[in-house]
This record gives structure tokens, sequence and C-alpha cells, in this order.
């Protein structure tokens, strides 16, 4: 093959000057050039000019007509797809690659299917999740090459086209083919994960590190080099979830067990498991470090770079266990390869005759070989060095040389390790097998790449035969997918001569070909390599693939399709017949450990391939198709390792050719390993041997360039003529266009969608188009530099007019001035005067003015004192007739006020008479009424007793002081007498000591002085050192002020900047404290979600009968667990409720236990205080018995204590009897409770409870009524008896002591006679209220005189013991005692004084919290009371006056029957439409709901509150998941929970919550419960809520964003469409019709927004929607740009901004620009600035840097790496300048993560926001159908 390929036939007319080519290089293997004179047909040469500026011949063959490739323009290197450049040739599609890989650092590049890989040698981030996300679902062109877009492509297609999926892997070691077949697993793992919980695919990646543990070594190309192929197949069921997989392998590399090269190592799984040898389970191992043993140290260095072996053993192991591999097996696995090491240590030692060998019976090595193999040691000892050898007539055993001992040795480990490795591959393949049916795979087919060595043995010779095979399934491939875009875009097809390499693989596989040749000399006894060799000469040596070396006999070339290869037949035969001895099989398969023996009996199956690798997975390879079975073999013939490969390679063929193949190919750029470092050289080899070029060649013999209509239309239009554009149809412009442009009809083809292109013809339209725009610039710039000229022509003109104006100006200001200085002169003059004579004038003037004021003053004055006596007079009269007036005013109203005293008497007297008469009636009634008089009279004794009591008191306390001032003045009488004994006896004593005392004095005296003066001196020093001091300190002062100064004005800048940060980071970790939380509520609602289709599924399943699931109604989202009820019971005791719930059982109490908790804990309160009021009343009556016994005289104060006594008694009595009342009361709504808790469906059960409980609140407001009525009576009464009382005492003052009645015996009439009733009780009651103030007057006293007897006795108990104390002590610390006794007893007074302040605060507060209660149920029952006093007035006065009353006076409340809660629930939640809402009261439902709770709340019903609240949560919890899609239906459920929420915080009666509420607002109130734990269950509802509300708008907009903001062209005719590859051909966008526009993204977003404000939803809600989302349009834009080369232009960069602009005008138009939606696209603007900033010189760098703040330093340089220019005018961002901006960033902390990720959720707030509506003012349509609904 010529892999140059064909010429272009556009060269000849592109040869002229300046035309670039490219011609052959020894080192570069092509080397660009340029042409430095026009070529004409006949020249032997070229003149070109290198790259370096050197000017070379190039010699051309005239007659082969082999001229040098041309080169693509610049605007098409590097291109995403090879196929995409005009000239389709080798040094292009190297170029291209290494532009791609060095410049711009893009390892991936598309070549038709073909994916090419490059190898980076360096860990990349583009293969998190977020690029998983970002390529899934999209378009294979539509993104930058990436495997994620292969594996996408293949799992699309399995969806689509419901057919199994393949992708092969293939490439040289080193090259990265496993890396990438698991970036492959990875992305099926990640988009396909199983749907159960059996976690496959994390199973499916655990198997990798396992693989690569036994399969994996180190090379000298590659450290962790596959030396095994694999096929696995990953199952998908129905719904496209991974449900399971399977594993082929193929060709182990078995002889690395046994040897290894310089450099390299043995397989991973040695070096892990001596790495951990210490570790205390692998101590029976006998393991050491690795290079202790022959098998693990001969490459040499047994370490890799990097690498820790114990770590990864510890994956391994924790693999093997996800895997489901038993602790045991691993164990017993991990024997069998330390026994493989110690096999390879046995010393064996060649006997004198050399034909014979022994091995020590002492060799560690072999003793640890067969005890962790468990095999007998002498067994195995004799058969290492013997063999047997069987006869048709005997058997014999024969001894064996050392060379042949060794060989036998390390066959026998190679095929342990061999079996041990299908063992593994086997219990894989278990763990990953499913039950479940496979709907259809996905197959990653990781194979080596073609192979040529400087030696080439068998292994290699079977790779290359793979590579053949697929090889030519890739051209069949490649060939038919030319084929079918022929015939789908009609276009005549033309037979393509490509490469066939059939002939090559018949001699390999044909009869009595390489391998049926290979296989019959291993069948000879004495078959040798050499006699095989001759074989294939004498047989293939006219074959055109097979030729022999000139220098050898012992080697054979076979031609592949990518190179000679020169194979080496040593050993082939011993590799191919894999020869292990039957004796020491024999000893294996009797071993004690059961998987030694299980490892070694499969050879006795019908298929014997086990000592192969190839046959690591049976099950799969026995498989046949049509073929008939074949019989099986003997021991002698069993099948050799190439015809085993040849079956497994065969099978692979058939599953390959029955998917759809996808490819990648992976390159190796350099030998050494280097990072990003390319070598040309070994490129282009195995460019040539994985067929990349093959798929180059074959596109390139057709229409390499296809072009959609519309984008040829759009890139070319600037050819089309004016007149041409008129037409509409644009497939018409274009083949005019092109039938214009191009004369060779040959060059072009119309397709049903596109335009087919020969190789170059693009190029050639490209030089058009440049040369049009070339035209249109040299146009536009002599258009522009003639205006230029223009504009500085007028420029100097007006230059010089201007000169001209101010010059003759100044010689007219001179010649004005001269004549105004003339003129100023004469002006002078004649002021100068006119001053003379008006001076004269004047002062004639002012002496005629003088005279006259003088002479005119005199006349004035006369006339102003007549006027003045005038006025005086009439004062005088004025003044005198008032007072006669006045005097004869008063005599009338004297007279007037006498004839009234006297009318007045005489009336009075009257009334005195009246009120006479009335009191004597009342006497004579009082007798008739002989039982209240008895009661007076007991209330009398009463009082007597109390002050009997009170007398006998006061006696006692004169008797105890007395006895206490006795005690007084004996002690100090006795105090006396021991002061004077003290004193006579101590004078002496004392006056001696007064002397030392006086002389101690004296010395301290003198001591003192001289203290002083020292201090004196030392203060006059200090106070020198503090004055220079406070100089210094002065001048240091204004040297620190200035410097602060100095400091403030540098710092305040950074001041303000920190603070800013500070406030950032406070808010950034606040943020994210609310984003864990609200990720946690998340989590909760995935987990609730998971366990209602758990649920759900269960339903429908049931196996076990014993399985039951909870009640509908006691689901775990209704749980009181979730929910906690609210108990407001006060009274009453739970043991009967509690033995009722024991005999019922738990299971059918549906109470919640905490209402039980706190009712017992309120009742035990309530028992004590009632104990305690019980004590004290009891005390209180024992001393009202003793005050009876003390104050017998005083008879008002006895009747007073009486009246009391008989008040609290009687008071007492009825507490009581309501204390008993009550119990009997809860006690009965515990058993009714109880009993409906026994009902299955709380929904339908007995109204008995409800009943119950309105009976007894019946009766309470009943008995409440009374009280209120005697309540009203008594002050009426009380009020008028003073009144009554007061008017007696004035008319008769001793109506008491009237005994007889004169009119008693009269008769009386019955309305006297309730008359005199009620006048009786009146003042019973009257005496009733004195009694009590007495009793309560005569209590204080009593008990501050005991508490003063109290203190009496304790402060005399004290003052003795003191005294005694003081008594033993001296004079001075007598003093001193006394003092300290006083400071104590001080504190403990304050002490005392402030705990009973403090208690008193806290009664206080208590005590008013009560009072408002109290007060305001008070007023709401005078309130009811008189509101149904007038209703019934009202009633009686007019009947249809009731309705109109009822609506005018409606509370806000909601009444309904606890049964109809469920219709309530379906009506207003579950069954609602929004739009049957539409005109009503936003959040309508929200309302109804809190007036139900609020009712609720009046009839204090925890249980309804929590049924409601709780039915309510779950009613919208089903409507949002039958909803789940509608975001209408969620966004008006967001309102009203969060309307619910607010109406919850704003009626709750906390003062945060009621600063704006009105006076009406505020009676609206909860009065009974705290719903603060459901007000935290509604914030977390709405989070969820909202949460589903952004996912649905997401799911919305998130196809339109790249095509409105990327691709569509926002402004006409700016961006131009560059050429395409074959992975375009897929797309249907010939006229655009598919894609979105701006316009259709703001359409969606007005239609939320229209939505949500119509629902009522929060604007501050609103505004974190439209953040959200903006984030997600900026995320998926700036993601879709990172990769995306063709969309990274600068004409992109001017869509984004008009794009954003757009956004940001639709904000601003909305009033949404306070959102900060504009702040998270931020990195989207900066994107779109950085593609429009120059990008040349370190000053742009800088610029770059300081603008692009929000973008990370990979985002930047990953954008400056994909830019594109689409014009030639533009230039390709440099390396050196993106080497510039990466030092200039490198200080930055950015994160790693390359994209954005869009699925972040900000943290949703749901401020306070308060209702204006008032409950009562909101009216319930009829369309609800809640006529149950009673408005209170």
């Amino acid at each position: 093959m010529d892999p140059r390929g064909s010429t272009s036939p556009v060269l000849h007319c592109n040869a002229c000057q300046y035309t670039r080519v490219w011609i052959p290089d020894p080192d570069e293997v092509w080397r660009s050039a340029e042409l430095t004179k026009d070529y004409k047909e006949g020249d032997k040469s070229l003149q070109l000019r290198l790259e370096d500026d050197t000017i070379v011949q190039y010699p051309i063959d005239v007659q082969g007509n082999q001229l040098p490739f041309l080169r693509n323009p610049d605007i098409l290197v590097g291109e995403n797809d090879l196929t995409a450049l005009s000239y389709l040739h080798e040094p292009a599609v190297l170029h291209n690659l290494k532009v791609r890989f060095l410049e711009s650092n893009h390892i991936y590049t598309y070549c038709g299917i073909v994916l090419v890989a490059i190898n980076p040698y360096e860990q990349l981030p583009i293969y998190g999740q977020d690029v998983i996300y970002a390529y899934s679902g999209q378009n294979m062109g539509d993104m930058d090459p990436h495997i994620f877009a292969v594996a996408e492509e293949a799992y699309k297609q399995m969806a689509r086209d419901e057919k199994n999926q393949s992708i092969i892997v293939s490439g040289e070691s080193g090259a990265g083919k496993t890396v990438s077949a698991k970036y492959a697993m990875r992305y099926f793992a990640t988009v396909g994960g199983s749907a159960s919980d059996t976690n496959i695919e994390e199973k499916v990646l655990a198997s990798s590190p396992i693989m690569e543990a036994i399969g994996n070594a180190k090379t000298t190309r590659n450290d962790n080099s596959s030396r095994f192929g694999k096929y696995i197949q990953i199952g998908f069921d129905k719904r496209y979830h991974i449900i399971g997989a399977n594993m082929r392998t193929y060709l182990l590399e078995k002889s690395r067990v046994v040897f290894q090269a310089d450099d390299e190592r043995n397989y991973h799984i040695f070096y892990q498991l001596c790495a951990a040898a210490s570790l205390p389970e692998f101590k029976e191992l006998a393991l050491t470090c690795a290079e202790d043993f022959f098998y693990a140290s001969q490459g040499g260095d047994t370490s890799i770079e990097g690498v820790d072996d114990a770590e990864d053993f510890e994956k391994t192991r924790q693999a093997f266990t996800l895997l489901g591999v038993r602790e045991s097996h691993q164990i017993s696995i991990f024997k069998i390869i330390a026994s493989i090491l110690h096999l390879g240590n046995v010393e064996i030692q060649s006997e004198r005759d050399g034909d014979s060998c022994s091995i020590s019976p002492e060799d560690e090595h072999l003793n640890n070989f067969c005890r962790l193999l468990g095999v007998e040691h002498n067994q195995m000892e004799h058969w290492l060095c013997h063999r047997k050898l069987v006869t048709t007539s005997e058997t014999y055993v024969k001894t064996m040389s050392l060379q042949q001992v060794v060989n036998a040795r390390n066959a026998l480990a190679k095929h342990i390790y061999a079996q041990l490795f299908g063992w593994i591959v086997e219990h894989i393949n278990k763990a990953l097998h499913t039950s479940l049916k496979q709907h259809s795979f996905i197959g990653v087919l990781d194979i080596y790449g073609f192979e040529t060595f400087e030696v080439n043995s068998f292994e290699q010779f079977c790779i290359n035969y793979a590579n053949e095979k697929l090889q030519q399934q890739f051209n069949s491939h490649v060939f038919k997918l030319e084929q079918e875009e022929y015939m789908k875009e009609q276009i005549p097809w033309t037979l393509i001569d490509f490469y066939d390499n059939q002939p090559c693989i018949d001699l390999i596989e044909a009869k009595l070909g390489i391998l049926d040749l290979l296989d019959e000399e291993c069948k000879v006894p004495k078959g040798t390599d050499q006699n095989w060799a001759q074989k294939l000469y004498d047989r293939h040596s006219g074959s055109q693939h097979f030729q022999k070396p000139r220098m050898s006999n012992t080697a054979f070339i076979v031609v592949h399709f990518a190179d000679k290869v020169e194979y080496l037949s040593d050993g082939f035969l011993e590799k191919n017949r894999d020869t292990v001895y039957e004796e020491q099989i024999n000893i294996l398969k009797a071993s004690k450990f059961p998987l030694v023996a299980d490892l070694f009996h499969d050879d006795k199956d019908s298929v014997p391939a086990s000592t192969t690798s190839g046959k690591s997975s049976s099950s799969k390879i026995n498989i046949r198709s049509s073929r008939p079975p074949l019989k099986a073999p003997n021991k002698e013939h069993k099948k050799t390792v190439g015809h085993q490969f040849r079956t497994s390679l065969h099978l692979l063929m058939e599953t390959l050719n029955a998917t759809t193949p996808h490819y990648v190919r992976c390159i190796k750029p350099n030998d050494k390993k280097l990072p990003f470092h390319f070598d040309p050289k070994r490129a282009v080899q195995q460019l040539r041997a994985c067929g990349v070029l093959e798929t180059i060649r074959i596109s390139a013999a057709g229409y390499p360039s296809r072009w959609a209509y519309h984008d040829f239309f759009n890139r070319y239009r600037v050819l089309v003529k004016k007149r041409e554009l008129a037409n509409t149809d644009k497939k018409a412009i274009c083949k005019s266009v092109l039938e214009s442009l191009i004369k060779d009809p040959d060059k072009f083809q119309f397709g049903r969608t596109k335009i087919f292109f020969r190789a170059g013809q693009v190029a050639y339209l490209e030089k058009l188009r440049a040369d049009k725009f070339r035209a249109a610039t040299i146009m536009i710039q002599k258009t522009v530099r003639g205006w230029l000229q223009r504009v500085k022509y007028r420029r100097l003109k007006w230059a010089t007019l201007t000169l001209q104006r101010y010059c003759r100006g100044y010689l007219a200001r001179r010649l004005a001035e001269h004549l105004r200085r003339t003129h100023a002169a004469v002006v002078f003059q004649k002021q100068y005067r006119m001053r003379r004579a008006r001076l004269a004038y004047q002062r004639l003037r002012r002496a005629a003015l003088v005279i006259q004021a003088f002479v005119r003053g005199t006349f004035v004055r006369r006339i102003y004192h007549q006027v003045l006596r005038e006025h005086k007079a009439t004062i005088i009269q004025k003044h005198v007739r008032g007072w006669m007036a006045r005097r004869r005013f008063q005599q009338l109203r004297g007279a007037a006020i006498v004839i009234q005293c006297a009318f007045r008497r005489l009336k009075a007297k009257r009334e005195l008479k009246a009120l006479k008469i009335e009191a004597r009636s009342a006497e004579h009634l009082k007798r008739l009424n002989v039982g209240m008089e008895n009661k007076v009279v007991q209330l009398q004794r009463k009082i007597d007793d109390q002050n009997k009591e009170f007398k006998t008191l006061s006696e006692q306390l004169s008797a105890v002081t007395s006895t206490y001032t006795m005690e007084v003045e004996k002690l100090k009488k006795e105090l006396g007498h021991y002061q004077q004994s003290q004193g006579e006896d101590g004078s002496l004593r004392l006056q001696e000591e007064v002397e030392t005392l006086r002389t101690e004095l004296e010395r301290a005296h003198s001591e003192r002085k001289i203290l002083e003066d020292a201090h004196t001196r030392e203060n006059d020093e200090l106070r020198q050192r503090v004055a220079d001091l406070e100089q210094e300190n002065a001048l240091l002062k204004e040297e620190k002020e200035q410097l602060n100064n100095q400091i403030l004005c540098q710092s305040k800048d950074e001041f303000a900047q920190n603070s800013v940060k500070e406030n950032l980071l406070m808010k950034k970790e606040l943020e994210e404290e609310r984003s864990r939380y609200q990720n946690l509520v998340k989590e909760y609602s995935r987990l609730e979600q998971r366990y209602d289709n758990l649920r759900d599924e269960m339903t429908i399943i049931k196996q076990t009968p014993g399985h039951r699931r909870n009640p509908s109604n006691q689901s775990s989202l209704e749980s009181d667990s979730n929910y906690p009820s609210i108990s407001t019971s006060e009274v009453g005791d739970t043991e009967d409720a509690l033995q009722q719930v024991e005999e019922i059982g738990l299971e059918k109490a549906a109470m919640d236990m905490t209402v039980f908790l706190k009712l017992q804990k309120r009742v035990r309160e309530l028992e004590q205080e009632r104990k305690k009021m019980q004590t004290q009343l009891e005390k209180r009556e024992q001393q009202d018995s003793k005050k009876v016994q003390v104050d017998q005289p005083k008879n008002d104060i006895d009747v007073d204590q009486d009246a009391d006594l008989a008040y609290n008694s009687l008071k007492r009595q009825e507490l009581e009897s309501e204390n008993k009342k009550l119990k009997n009361e809860l006690n009965e709504l515990r058993k009714a409770m109880a009993d409906q808790a026994t009902q299955s469906d709380s929904t339908h059960s007995s109204p008995d409870s409800y009943s119950l409980l309105l009976n007894q609140l019946k009766l309470a407001n009943e008995e409440l009524e009374v009280r209120k009525e005697e309540v009203l009576i008594l002050r009426t009464q009380i009020v008028s008896a003073d009144q009554r009382r007061l008017a007696g005492k004035s008319t008769e003052p001793n109506i008491n002591a009237r005994t007889s009645w004169p009119n008693s015996e009269k008769h009386v009439d019955q309305e006297d006679a309730i008359e005199a009733y009620h006048g009786v009780c009146q003042t019973n009651r009257l005496l009733e209220a004195q009694l009590q103030a007495q009793s309560r007057e005569h209590e204080e006293e009593v008990e501050h005189l005991k508490a003063q007897v109290e203190a009496l006795k304790e402060e005399m108990d004290k003052q003795q013991q003191t005294f005694c104390q003081t008594l033993l002590l001296s004079p001075e610390a007598q003093v001193e005692f006394g003092v300290q006794q006083e400071i104590t007893r001080l504190t403990n007074e304050n002490l005392d004084l402030k705990e009973l302040v403090e208690k008193l605060e806290k009664n206080e507060k208590k005590l008013k919290k009560q009072l408002k209660i109290y007060m305001k149920k008070v007023q709401d029952l005078e309130a009811a009371q008189a509101l149904a006093q007038s209703e019934r007035k009202r009633h009686e006065l007019n009947r249809q006056v009731t309705v109109q009353r009822k609506e005018k006076d409606f509370q806000g409340m909601l009444e309904y029957h606890k049964e109809d809660e469920a219709l309530l629930i379906r009506n207003l939640v579950t069954d609602l439409k929004p739009q049957m809402l539409a005109g009503t009261v936003p959040c309508l439902p929200a309302y109804i709901l809190y007036m139900c709770i609020r009712h609720a709340d009046y009839i204090n019903d925890d249980v309804k509150v929590h049924s409601l609240l709780t039915s309510t949560i779950n009613g919208i919890k089903k409507v949002l998941k039958k909803h789940n899609e509608n975001f209408e239906m969620t966004s008006f459920w967001l309102s009203n929970t969060c309307r619910l929420l607010h109406c919850l915080k704003q009626y709750s009666g906390d003062e945060g919550f009621m600063t704006q509420n009105t006076t009406k607002q505020n009676e609206h109130c909860l009065k009974n419960f705290d719903l603060t734990e459901y007000r935290q269950v509604l914030s977390d509802l709405s989070i969820q809520i909202y949460q589903q509300l952004i996912k649905i708008a997401e799911g919305v907009l998130q196809p339109m964003i790249v095509s409105a903001m990327l691709e569509n062209e926002s402004i006409q005719g700016l961006s131009g469409v560059k050429p395409t590859g074959y992975r375009k051909r897929t797309s249907s966008m010939a006229d655009g019709d598919n894609s979105y526009c701006l316009e259709a993204v703001i359409r969606q977003m007005n239609s939320f927004h229209t939505v949500m404000c119509d629902q009522g939803l929060d604007p501050e809600i609103i505004l974190q929607v439209f953040k959200q989302l903006f984030y997600m349009i900026n995320a998926v834009t700036l993601n879709n740009l990172l990769l995306r080369k063709d969309v990274c232009s600068w004409s992109t960069g001017m869509q984004l901004r008009y794009n954003i602009s757009q956004l940001e005008e639709w904000l601003r138009g909305r009033n949404l620009h306070q959102s900060g939606a504009v702040q998270t696209m931020e990195p989207l603007i900066q994107a779109a600035q950085l593609l429009q900033l120059k990008k040349k010189t370190p000053e742009d760098a800088e610029a770059i840097c300081s603008l692009c703040t929000s973008l990370s330093t990979q985002q930047i340089v990953k954008i400056l790496n994909l830019y594109t220019p689409l014009n030639e005018f533009e230039e390709r961002v440099t390396v050196a300048f993106i080497r510039t901006i990466q030092a200039q960033l490198q200080e930055r902390n950015d994160p790693q993560q390359l994209l954005l990720d869009f699925k972040h959720m900000f943290p949703v707030l749901f401020p306070f926001n308060p209702s204006s509506l008032t409950m009562d003012s909101i009216h319930i349509p009829a369309c609800l159908n809640l006529e149950f609904l009673n408005e209170v």
C-alpha cells in the first residue's frame, strides 16, 4: 500500500507561487514548504522555501506524476474530524494530530468513524462526573471528540435501533487501550446505572483492578501493560439499565510468569502480595520482598515510580470482596500465587553424569510450595526431576537433564497461573451474571494492536493474526458505511478499490496454512522448529504475502496490512504445544485443598482447552455455530494453542459482525513516556498499522467533503450574486453558485440533503471566498484611507481659518479700545461739570426743606393735643356707665337665687320624707326573712371566734416580749459584772502593754519619717523622669499620628476590601450551610420517593402472607414520629387511658404517646397545685380558729372572719367539685379516644367521641354563662347597695339597732316580696364583700406578727450565741468579730432580698400573662354573650335580619366535621386544578386551610389540627408526585405552601411576626396551639417543591440553551460555518428548523414568570427561581463552549454578548435585575469577552488575567486552546501566549474542575411575607364544592 495515497487532482491549477506543500523528511516524516515560483507542467524540480527560510530544489518524477502533497488552509488545521480536511493524505492527518496534541492539548480526534486517542502520559481532568453528564444525550458531532462521545453514541444507537453494539479499542502496548476501555465502562455504569440495589455497575468497575492485578505488568513501553486481550459484554434490560456483564479473555502471556526482560516486571499481583507479606493473615505464605524471588526479579527494578503496591493490593482485595469472593477463597488464591514464587526459587542440582538432577529434601521453597498447595512433598520432588514414558509394550520412568527440569518447572508454573487466571475470570463472570433477561448488550473489546519487534515470536504472530482479522472487519464496515451514505443521499455509487487483506488471512488460517502446518509439525514425534520453517518455505514461497529472509533459514516474513514482520521460528512448536507433564498435574489434582484440585480437574472435560489462557471463559468458548461437533480427542491429540486461539477469534468475529462496531485507535506518541511529546515517526507507524490512513484513503477516493445546503449557503453566500439571493430556495441557489464557480461537474455531486465534494474543492472554494473577502477588504481600506485624508485636509483648513480669524479680531479690538478711551475722557469732563452744578442746587434745596419742616411740625402738634384730650374724656364716660349697669344686674341675680333656694329646700324635704318611708318598709321585709338574720348571726359568731384567737395570740406575743426584755436585762447585768472583774485584775498588765506600744509607735514614727524622705526624693526623680518620658511620648505620638494617617490612607482601601471579603466569606458559609440543609431535605425527599416506590412494588407483588403494610392513614409520611403532635391538655390523669391502651394493644392505639406524656406531666403539676391550695386552706382555717379565741370582743371583725371562713370553705368545696368533674370528663374523653383508636379506618369512625366532646363543651359554656350572669348581677347590686347604704347612714344611722317592725304583720304583695328578696340578696353580698376585705386584712396582720415573732426569736438566739462567743475573746477580737457578724448578717439579708425580688418579678410576669389570657377570655365571653343577647332580641323583633348578621360577623373561621376531612383534602388539594381558581384571590387554598386550622385551635382540638395538617402535607406530596413534570401545578402548590407557612407565622401570636398586622388581623391569631414544628415541616416541604419546580424548568429549558445561545445566529451573517467532517453526516439540520432561537427561551421564561406571578408566588422566591435558571443557562452554555472547538471563535463571542444583553434587558423589563441572575452569568460574560479580546502581546495577557476573574485558569487555557479563527484574516492563539497566561495565573488557587456543575442548586430562602388580607374578607367560590364548611 502506498502510504501517500493519490495526489490531489487540483494540484496543477493551484501550483503557483506561495502555494504550500508537504515534502518527505527523514526526521519529521513530512515537512512543510512553500513554492517560490510558479510550477509549469514538465518542470523536473520545484523551488521551495522551508519554514526556516532555506531554499531547496525538490526533484519530481515527471513520468510517475508524483507531485508533493498540498497543505490545507490554516483555517482547516486543528479540525475535530480529519475527514473535514480539504486535502486528505498522510501529512495532513499527521500535522492535524500534532497541532491538536501539542498546541491545544487535545488527545482525541475523529477520523470518520474512528476515534483516534493519543496517550498524553499525564492525568487530565476530562473524565469527571460533570464531563459524563455534559456528553450524556448529545449527538456525537456536536461536542469535541471524546471517549465518552463514542460511548454515548453506542448507548444511543442501542436504545434507538435496539441492536447490540461493540466498542473496539486497539493499539500498541502503552497506547492507553486499557484506560480507554475503563472510561467507556465507567460511562456506561454512570449513564445506565442499575435500577435495583444490586449495584451491578460497581461490580463491573470492580473487575478492573482484579484483572489489572493478575493480567497487567510493567514493560519497557508501558508501566501498566495488559498482557491479554479481553472482551466485556455489558448487558442491559428493556429500560437500558445495566443488569449484568460477561468477560472473555484471549492469549494470556504466560511466558511472563517465568521470564521478564530487562526493566520489566512480572504480573502486578506478585509484587502486591510481597508488599503485603508482613500482614498477620499472610504470615503462612512465607514471603519476603520481591527481590528474593527469581520469578519476580529477573527484570531488575521491582518497583514502579508513583505506584504503591501495598495500596493497590488493598484495592484488589476490596474488589474481590465486592464481587462476592469469600475470604477463604481469597486466601487460597494468594497461596497459589505465593506457591508459584516459591516454585521459581527451588534449587535444582545436576548430577555428575549430566543426564539426571535432584532436589534437596530440605529445600525450604519446595516445602513451602507443597504446603501451600497441599500436595505430597516426596511425589513432587520426584516428578519434578523425572518423567514417565509410555509405549505400547511397557511404561518406564526416565530422568531429565538440568535444562529439561527447568523447562518442566517453568511449564508447571505457567500452567498453574493460567488455570488460576481462568478460575478468577470464571468467578468474576459468575458475580456479574444475572438471572434477568438480557435485552441488549454493549461489548468493549480491549485487544492488543499490531506489534513488531526486533525478535518476533509466537505471541506476536497470534497478535498480528488477530489484527488482520479486525482490520478486515474494519475495512468492510467502513466501506459499507460509505455505500449507505451514498445511497441515502442518492449519489451514483462507483466501486472504490480498497485494500483487502483476505490473502494474508488465508496464508495464516487456510488449509495447509501457517497454523495448519504448525499443528501438523506438533503432532510429529520429533518435529522441530527448523523442519516447520522448511515446510513453510516449500509451501508458501510463491505467495505475495510470504517471504524468506536472505540471511536466515529459521525465520520467515509475513507481509501484513501494516508492515512486513520477520518471525523467528525458534520456540513456536513448544509454545503451540504448551506441554505440561501429566504426572505433575495428577499430583496437583490430589491436593487436599478443594480449590487447587478444582483448578486441574477441568482437564477431564470434553473441551480440552484448559491449558491455554484463551479458554479462560469456557462457557463462552465452547459455543459453536452450525458446524457439527467434533469428537473428543484423546490425550495425545489435544488442541494446540494456535487452534484454540483461532477458534476463539472466529467466535469473537461472529459476535462483532452481529453488532454495530465503534472504533477507538490508541496512539503512543513516544517511547519515553514523556507527557505531551510527539514523535512523528512512531505516530505514522501506528497510524498506518491501525487503519486510520486506510479510512482516509477510502474517503478521499470518493467525495470526502460533505456540506449541508444550509451550512454551505451560510458559509459561501458571499460568493452569491445579489440577484440570486432573491430566490428563497437555498438548494437552487447553492446549485447555481457551484455550477458557476466549478466548471467540472465531476468535482461535486448534489445529494438529497448534502453537497458532496472531491478532495481539494473545499480548499478551492475557501480560496475564492478569501479572494472575495480580500477584494472587499481592499475596497474598504481604500475608502477608509481616502476618508482619513479628507478628514486631515479639513482639519488643516479649519486650523488656518481659525488663525486668520483670531488675528483680525485682535486688530479690531485694539482700534475699538482707542476709540473707547477717547469717548471716556469726554464723558469724564461732562460728569465733573454736572456734579459741581448739582451740589450747589442741592445745598439751596436742603435749607428750604428744613424751614418748611419746622413750620409744619408746629401746626400738627397742636392738632394732636386737642384730639388726645377728647379721647380721654370718652374713656371716663364709658367706665362710669358700665359700673352702673353691673350693679343693677347683681341685685336682680341675688333675688333669683333666694327664690331658687327656697324652692329646692321644699323639694328636698319631700324627697327625705319619701326615703324614710322606704327605709321603714325595708326593715319590715328584713324581719320577714328570719333565715338571713340567722346567717348574719352565724357570721358574727365566727367573727367573735376569730377575735378571740387574735386576742390570745396578742397575749402570747406580749408574754414573749416581756420574757425577752427580762433576759436581755439579765444578760446586760452579767456582762457589766464580768467587765468590772476583768478590769481590776488586768489594769496593771494593760499599762505595761500601753508603754511597750508607745515605744514601738515612736520607733515606727521615726522609720516612717525616713521612708517618707526617701519616698519624696524618689517621687521627685520619678516626676522628672515622667516629664522627660511625656515629652518623648508626645514626640512619638506626633510621629505615630503622622504614620497612622499615612497608614490609614494606604489601608483604607485594603480594610474595605477585607471587610467585603469577610462579608462575602460569611455569606458563602451561610449559603453553604443552607445548601447542606436543603441537600439533606432533597436527599430525604429522594429517599421518601424511593420508599414510596418500594411500597408500591410491595403492594403489586405480595409473596409472603406474613408481611403487612401499614394502613394508608398511617404511612411514613403521616407517622407521629415525623410530625409530633402538639397537645394542649392541661388537666386529668393518664392512668386509666394508659390502662385502656394496654388492654387494646399498641398496634391498634393510634394516639400519639407524646400526648400521654404531656397530659401526665400537666396533671401531676395540677395535682401538686391542688394539694398546696388545700394545705394553705387548712392552715388558714386553723389560724382563723385561733384568732377567734384571741379576739372575742370585736364583733365586726368576728363577723368578717366568719364570712371569710365560710367563703373560703365554700370556694374550696367548689374547687374540689370542679376538679373531680374535670377528672371525670377527661377520663371519659380518654376512653372515647381509645375506643376510636380501636377502629381500623379513622375516616369511618363513629362520631361518639366527637358528640361527647361537644356535649362537654356545651355544658362548660352554659356553666360559664351562669357564672357570668352572677358576676354581673353581683356588680350591679354591690353598687346600688353602696349607694343605699350611704343614703341610709345619712338619714338613719341606728337602723341596725332596731329589733321590731311595726308593719311586720301586714300582708305583702308578691312583687313587693320579690323586690325585698333582691334587696336582701344585695345586702348579703355586700356584707360578704366587707367580711372578705376584713378577713384579708386580719390575715395579713396575723402573718406579719408571726413573722416578727419568728424573726425576734432567731435574732435572740443569734445574739445569745454571739454573746457567749465574745465573752471568750479579747476586746480587739470582740470588735473584729462583731464587725464580721454584722457584715455577714447584712450580706445574708441582701441575698434574701435579691431572691425575693427575683421571685416577685417571676410571679409578676406569670400573673401578667395569666391576666392577659383571662382578660382575653372574659372579653371574648362578654362579646359573645352580648352578641347572643343582641341577636336574641333582634330575632324576636325580626327573623329576616339573622342571615345578614352572620355574614357581617364572620370571624374568619371555617368549621367542618371530622368525617368531612378526606372530602376537604380531595376537593381542596388532590383534585384541584389551578385553572379553577382563575380570577380569585391568589393562594386561596392556603387561606381556607388556615381558617380550618384556626377553628380547630379555637375549639382546642389538637387531634384535629394534627390530622388536618398531616393530611394536607400528604395530599400535596401526592399531587406533586402525580404531576412531577407540570410546572403550573408545581408553582401553584409552592405558592400555596409558602402562603400557609406565612399564615402560621403571621397569626402565631409571636410579636416578631405581628409587627405589620392590623388590629383585625391580630384577632385572628391562634389562641391555644404553638405550631412551630409544623412550620418547620412546611418549610421543608416548600424546599422540596422548589427543587421540583427548578427541575421541571431546567428540563424544559436545557434542550434550548445550546442552540439558542451558541448555534442560532442572533446577529444575521456574523458567524460563518466551518467545514464539518463525517460526524456531522447524521445531523438533519437542512434548514435549521430543529434549532431554537433566543426568542424561544425568552418566551418560555415569560411563560414561567407569568404563571408564578398569576399564582401569587412571593416575589423573593421568583427572584431565586430565575437566579437558579440563569445559573443553569450559564453553566450549560459555558460547558458546551469548553467542549466544542467549532464555537470558540470571535463571532461566537459577539453572539454571546448580544444574547446575554437580551437576557439582561429581559430581566430589567420584568424587574428581576435584583435577583443576582446577572452575577451568575459572569463566567459566561467573561468567556465571551475572552473570545473577543486581542491575544498577542504580554499586555493582552495581563488584560485577560485581570478581566477573567470568574473563570478558572483551566477554563481560560481551555478556551484559548479551543479558539478557532473562522477566517484566514484571524490568527491562532500561539502556544507562547498560552504559556504566558498560565505563568501569570499560577498563583491562583482555582478548583481542578474544568466544567461547571449545572446541577448545582443555590439554597433557597423563604422570607416572611405577611398578607394584608383578613380572614373574614375571603370568599369561597362554589366551584370548590366546599358546602360542608360552615362559617363561624
